[in-house]
């Protein structure tokens, strides 16, 4: 069995996360028991929830025990089996967290689901026909639940989240705005996704001149709202918001490093009349085929052409993904280990 690189948290962090956080180790690989498969991992997916789950803090699931394999999705390869439901060569995603191998249990509902990379890369897998995805379809079908002609707006816009919402909105009819950062992201965001138009949040210092920018872009304002940033940005949105809009949140990464996030007015909630509400998409795996096909045949047929920041080599997963926490990926934040 092959010799088994890890990354492990080593301790949390006090205020910003920090490389120091982290451990990488080597360990043996144990041999394979019935049932079991060896995966080898081609890609490995960084998000912004593993800042959460850092923290020895309440949250919707427990933190990351100290000492072990930081969690993460993972696409890659069997290259050994005793399970007769898996081959060697299948190609499979997974929860493999920060690792160049993983021993899974092949009887395990959900652990390793087998895919098809014929027209869809595998390392789309972690990204736009993934949980990345998944998340944008439920927010966006399930909770803003669209009408043609209507616009929506959402944040980090060119993200692996952000990318899968404007192509799934726009197969519904919407008119869809983005917000990111940076003037290279907003024109890809125009150019490449489709967006008619994307707003960069960095020119802005206020919530009010941010809120202005994006009323430009809103005349008629904001009937639903996809959220993965938080603070700033979310003063900006709610007073364009409305009557009976719809907020799906589900991301507050301006908050992630413990700092507090108060709503500069809260009451716009109440006189607007809106619905928010947070959701996270592995509670809802009931939405995941229908949402996965979609989402696959927009890739195949290229009406969502998804971008990919590349980091190469486990060792280089820490700072790619401090980078990631701090908007520096362009597109979904993966790590290549083949």
């Amino acid at each position: 069995m092959p010799s088994n690189q890890q990354i492990l948290l080593d301790n949390r962090p006090t205020n910003e996360a920090a490389a120091s956080n982290f451990k990488l180790t080597t360990v043996d690989t144990p041999a394979l028991v019935d049932g079991q498969v060896l995966v080898r991992h081609h890609f490995l997916s960084l998000d912004p929830y593993m800042r959460g789950r850092m923290n020895d803090s309440k949250g919707y699931t427990a933190p990351q025990p100290l000492g072990d394999v930081m969690i993460g999705g993972t696409v890659g390869e069997v290259v050994d089996s005793r399970s007769p439901k898996f081959a060697v060569g299948d190609k499979v995603v997974g929860m493999g967290g920060w690792q160049q191998f993983s021993v899974v249990d092949g009887n395990q509902i959900g652990a390793l689901r087998k895919v098809d990379t014929t027209h869809v890369p595998l390392s789309h897998y972690l990204g736009a026909v993934g949980m990345p995805g998944v998340t944008a379809y439920y927010g966006l079908v399930k909770i803003i639940e669209p009408k043609e002609g209507q616009t929506v707006v959402v944040s980090a816009a060119t993200g692996a989240v952000g990318s899968a919402f404007a192509a799934l909105a726009k197969a519904r009819g919407c008119r869809v705005i983005g917000i990111a950062g940076g003037l290279e992201k907003c024109r890809y965001a125009v150019a490449e996704l489709g967006f008619y138009a994307c707003i960069d949040y960095k020119l802005h210092d206020t919530a009010g001149s941010l809120g202005k920018a994006i009323k430009a872009e809103c005349p008629n304002g904001i009937d639903g709202y996809f959220e993965n940033v938080g603070g700033m940005v979310l003063d900006a949105v709610l007073p364009l918001m409305n009557a009976f809009g719809r907020i799906a949140m589900c991301g507050m990464i301006a908050g992630y490093d413990g700092k507090p996030m108060p709503l500069m007015y809260p009451a716009l909630i109440l006189m607007s009349r809106l619905r928010i509400q947070g959701f996270i998409v592995s509670e809802h795996m009931d939405v995941w085929p229908e949402a996965l096909k979609e989402l696959g045949m927009l890739v195949s047929t290229g009406k969502l052409k998804p971008r990919e920041s590349v980091a190469v080599g486990l060792e280089a997963a820490p700072e790619a993904f401090l980078g990631l926490l701090k908007g520096k990926n362009f597109g979904k934040q993966i790590v290549k280990l083949v």
